[in-house]
């Protein structure tokens, strides 16, 4: 049928319409299509490339070196040396129970290794490497090597780990590492991602730990392309990071080796201090231990045996340890009543064996009594009710005042772990703490350094050393940070009368000099080298009424536990003193029978910078120091050392 011209033109007109709505969406959408690719390839180019890179690239981190700790003559104490250690991949490795036993015929492994590497491939990816054995010697990694065919996925690899050169003698002082655990990260608000890394080490206890962040050091970065499962295909650069700073301290090795060797096994404590700078020259704790056990991770049978020694061996007992001060506090006793202007040297006090205060008998250690006593004898024999007298004279106030200007009752700034405060109380801390009154009986106690006083090691030398020079000296651990010289405890004036602590000081002196002294027996003969010092004897239980008719039980009768503790304190020499000296033997019974020779041989080897001649000692005492001197000899593997800037 055919079409008029009209309806043909109507039929036209409605598919160009068509055409031109269709063309122009069909424009339209390649235009928005065309805008869309631009703004992703080219304003997003960047961004889309990153993420690829990241898909393809990761960032890796570099443990840097730890930084080394030095003593004050530039000797090693804590170093990082190169170890070799293998380590297995778990999905190279197919059959690993059966890999590992052929391992364990070739190389010689360690159960709790073992055991410890098994359950991190379990819980790893199967493309992480776990360490299977650490610290492997050369030729362990040289069979392993050799025997590669047969041990599919195990690697020997190339490390650092700490050791610490000289044992047991810095043990308590420096520390040791150990691997990051749980406990740690949740000690840490914003961890550092070297934390992170298996097995990375850190400080656990000691300057390694109060020095962490300077000796950690900062990571360095590497990138590496990784297939998409993941796995390592190639190394593409590095950025090496920054080893931790080094560290010098002011422990002399020779003398704090000798002071070790020298307490031996008792359960003791000793502290050296340079009267001019403040410097911790020896800070030991005994019994000690070896910290390299800990470095890889100590075995139970060893970590048992250092909880369950009686002696406690991980216990810092030189600045944790606190103790009553007994009679070393009497010279804070004696020089708060003599700043406070309440008495002279030449006052004395009756001491009939006891002073009764409220109702209640004080006694002296000596039950007949030392009759009248000045200042000067009353410390050299150590009469106990010529500071009883004085308490009630003086009041707690000043006493407490007094204990902390000289260092008492305050935490020292040193970088040790668990540094203890001590406790020198005042009347308003009884209330504060307990809900009572202070009592006239309580200053009474504290006057002789019992009843609440407490204090460490570290506290009593640096109360000795102020008094020896009228300074506010403070202990200084850490001399050197990478070749900076931390500033100095010197300290300035304490403020004190110069005149009360001469007499003081002659007091101290009459202590180990005169033939009455408590410490004559332990004094040093060479008059250059003449020391003041001041014995304790500071009880751990109470005696009856009904013991002290019948007769005191004798320290060597009682079980160890139960025996007073030994305290002895020095400084030398006496006339432009340079040691300041404290010594704390627990439960050792008198301080001038087990902590007085203690002491003095300590500070007669600080004074020759080595072993002192028998010239030094009283002639009775030479075939026993000398014999003596042997024995630490025998038993001080560095013996040979000179502390040369001391000498």
């Amino acid at each position: 049928m055919r079409r008029n011209p009209r309806e043909l033109e109507q039929t036209h007109r409605t598919l160009s319409r068509r055409a031109i709505l269709l063309g122009g969406a069909q424009l339209a959408f390649a235009g928005a299509l065309g805008l869309r690719m631009q703004y992703l390839q080219v304003e997003q180019a960047d961004q889309f490339r990153l993420l690829a890179e990241e898909n393809r690239i990761n960032i890796r981190l570099i443990p840097p070196a730890r930084g080394e700790i030095y003593d004050r003559n530039g000797r090693p104490v804590a170093q990082n040396s190169q170890s070799y250690r293998i380590v297995m991949v778990r999905e190279d490795a197919g059959d690993v129970d059966a890999v590992i036993t052929r391992l364990g015929q070739l190389v010689e492994l360690e159960e709790e290794d073992l055991n410890r590497a098994m359950t991190e491939m379990k819980r790893s990816p199967p493309y992480l490497p776990v360490t299977v054995a650490e610290q492997v010697s050369w030729r362990d990694v040289s069979t392993v090597a050799v025997n590669a065919p047969a041990l599919p996925g195990v690697v020997p690899e190339v490390g650092l780990t700490r050791i610490y050169p000289q044992g047991s003698d810095y043990a308590h002082v420096v520390g040791y590492v150990g691997p990051v655990s749980d406990y740690d990260l949740k000690q840490i608000e914003d961890p550092d991602p070297l934390l992170r890394i298996p097995r990375f080490q850190i400080g656990k206890v000691g300057l390694e730990s109060k020095q962490e962040a300077r000796l950690r050091g900062a990571a360095g970065i590497k990138r590496v392309e990784v297939n998409a499962a993941g796995r390592v295909m190639r190394e593409l650069d590095r950025r090496e990071g920054q080893a931790g700073a080094d560290v010098q301290i002011t422990i002399d090795s020779a003398l704090q080796n000798y002071v070790q060797a020298r307490l031996g096994e008792e359960s003791a404590s000793a502290v050296v201090i340079d009267c001019d700078t403040g410097d911790i020259l020896a800070s030991a704790s005994a019994p000690t231990f070896d910290p390299n056990l800990f470095v890889r991770g100590i075995s139970v049978a060893d970590y048992r045996g250092l909880t369950e020694n009686p002696y406690r061996p991980l216990a810092n007992k030189a600045v944790q340890g606190v103790y009553p001060p007994g009679s070393t506090f009497k010279m804070i006793t004696a020089m708060a009543a003599l700043e406070a202007g309440l008495i002279g040297p030449d006052d004395t006090v009756w001491c009939p064996g006891h002073l009764e205060v409220s109702g209640r008998r004080f006694h002296c250690w000596k039950r007949a009594g030392h009759g009248h006593v000045d200042l000067q004898n009353s410390l050299k024999q150590s009469c106990d009710v010529y500071y009883y007298d004085l308490a009630l004279k003086v009041g707690q106030d000043k006493i407490s005042a007094m204990a902390q200007r000289f260092g008492l009752g305050v935490r020292h700034d040193v970088p040790m772990s668990a540094v203890a405060r001590g406790l020198a109380p005042d009347r308003a801390w009884k209330q504060r703490v307990h809900g009572q009154e202070w009592l006239v009986g309580d200053t009474a106690n504290a006057s002789i350094g019992q009843g609440f006083m407490l204090a460490s090691p570290l506290q009593l030398a640096v109360m000795t050393a102020r008094l020896a020079t009228g300074r506010s000296l403070s202990p200084r651990l850490v001399k050197s940070i990478d070749g900076v010289e931390q500033p100095s405890g010197a300290g300035e004036s304490l403020g004190m009368n110069e005149n009360n602590l001469r007499k003081m000081r002659r007091a101290m002196f009459a202590v180990s000099n005169d033939r009455r002294g408590t410490a004559y027996g332990s004094r040093i003969i060479e008059d250059a080298y003449r020391m003041a010092g001041k014995t304790g004897t500071s009880q751990v239980r109470n005696i009856t009424t009904a013991e002290r008719a019948r007769g005191v039980i004798r320290n060597e009768d009682l079980p160890w536990e139960r025996r007073d503790h030994a305290l002895f304190v020095n400084f030398a020499p006496f006339d432009a003193p340079r040691y300041a000296v404290s010594v704390v033997v627990e439960h050792g019974g008198g301080g001038s029978s087990a902590a007085a020779p203690i002491a003095r041989d300590i500070t007669l080897q600080a004074l020759y910078g080595d072993t002192p001649p028998l010239e030094a000692y009283p002639a009775k005492d030479r075939p026993r120091i000398q014999a003596q001197q042997d024995r630490l000899r025998r038993a001080r593997p560095d013996a040979d050392i000179r502390g040369s800037d001391r000498a």
